[in-house]
């Protein structure tokens, strides 16, 4: 059984008369799992383990302003702009989420907030919006406590404290805060991983997939029909559950080897494997529900189809949405591109699609 963490510190309380407004700034961006965390236990714990990669283009900036509190009380003062407008839903699930770090963070009671966020991509539609909004959040965070308080002052220190405290926001989010991979969730197969916070996996990664491209390719660029928080609850009913942990333990075994030998054929075929597992539980829980669209399965197809007449190493995943990733070498770019222009781009939302890559990881701003 692991140990969590214990960042509760009731020192963290400010001079208000003392503090000068500021702010602090960060873009983080999205990740995508190729073995996919589905289904969830305790505070944000995942039942398997799983492996991301950290994209480039695809991103959330959050600006989050602070000045002393006003007021005595102890509530959480805080307003939220997306995209340069007030959004109260958003805004509602962060109150709640701070209100829940009071503990780490005691001064969060003590100041006024005013957040600004914006996304370069479609949020909500599935390309894990949850993962950078929250990431940028809890990286805003312990920023805003080395700034006041002079700690987390190594960086190790701060990227786990940020992962872990990402984790309480969105599960998938613990994995934004490295760059290239990470894993989140304990295994075997990755020394010092974690159910708390992801570790950082680039050191392990073969030249092979240093600079992998991510084409996303837009389906569909609506809110999602059901929440990947509502997707989670489902599993603990679905009849499919334990051997689906099974199932992610294997993959992460056999995706962990692929990754750090620069096996393309291998890491593929996981990635399509699991972005298919995935939409089978969705499908096969109760009141299960479908997010995949005609054009989604209709690309899958032809990527597919190309791989097998080029002999290129081009594969697919999906995550809780209807969106393709289109994972590939970057040697190949020009090739794969002109398949995707006069191909693929043509079952895209007005042909939009986003040209990603294995990323840097987060940069403060």
């Amino acid at each position: 059984m692991q140990t969590a963490p214990d960042y509760n510190n009731p020192k963290l309380i400010l001079e208000t008369a003392d503090l000068e407004p500021s702010h602090v700034v960060w873009r983080s961006p999205s990740n995508l799992a190729i073995v996919k965390y589905w289904g969830k236990h305790g505070n944000q714990l995942p039942r398997n383990p799983s492996l991301s990669l950290t994209l480039e283009t695809a991103f959330t900036m959050t600006r989050l302003d602070y000045k002393a509190k006003e007021s005595a009380d102890t509530n959480i003062d805080l307003q939220l702009f997306f995209h340069d407008e007030r959004n109260e839903a958003f805004e509602e699930r962060v109150k709640k989420y701070f209100s829940g770090l009071t503990d780490i963070f005691p001064f969060l009671r003590q100041i006024s907030m005013s957040i600004n966020t914006v996304n370069s991509f479609p949020h909500s539609s599935g390309i894990a919006s949850s993962a950078s909004a929250m990431s940028a959040l809890a990286l805003c965070l312990c920023s805003l406590e080395h700034e006041l308080f002079n700690t987390l002052e190594d960086d190790a220190a701060f990227d786990q404290k940020a992962s872990y405290i990402a984790r309480l926001g969105s599960g998938s989010a613990s994995r934004s805060i490295f760059p290239g991979m990470s894993v989140w969730g304990q295994t075997s197969e990755v020394e010092g991983s974690s159910d708390y916070f992801a570790v950082p996996f680039e050191d392990k990664v073969h030249a092979n997939f240093k600079g992998m491209r991510d084409d996303i390719l837009i389906v569909h660029s609506g809110t999602k029909s059901v929440s990947s928080s509502a997707g989670h609850s489902l599993m603990e009913a679905n009849p499919f559950a334990e051997p689906r942990y099974q199932q992610a333990n294997r993959n992460m075994m056999n995706l962990v080897s692929a990754v750090q030998k620069g096996d393309w054929e291998t890491f593929g075929k996981i990635a399509e494997q699991e972005a298919l597992t995935l939409h089978a539980l969705m499908m096969s829980s109760s009141n299960g529900y479908l997010l995949m669209k005609p054009n989604s399965i209709k690309i899958m197809e032809m990527v597919r189809e190309y791989r097998k007449e080029t002999g290129h190493q081009v594969y697919f995943s999906l995550d809780a949405g209807p969106n393709v990733h289109l994972l590939y070498p970057e040697e190949i770019i020009h090739e794969v591109r002109s398949f995707v222009e006069d191909q693929l781009a043509p079952l895209c939302e007005e042909r939009y699609y986003i040209e990603d890559y294995m990323g840097e990881g987060p940069v403060q701003q």
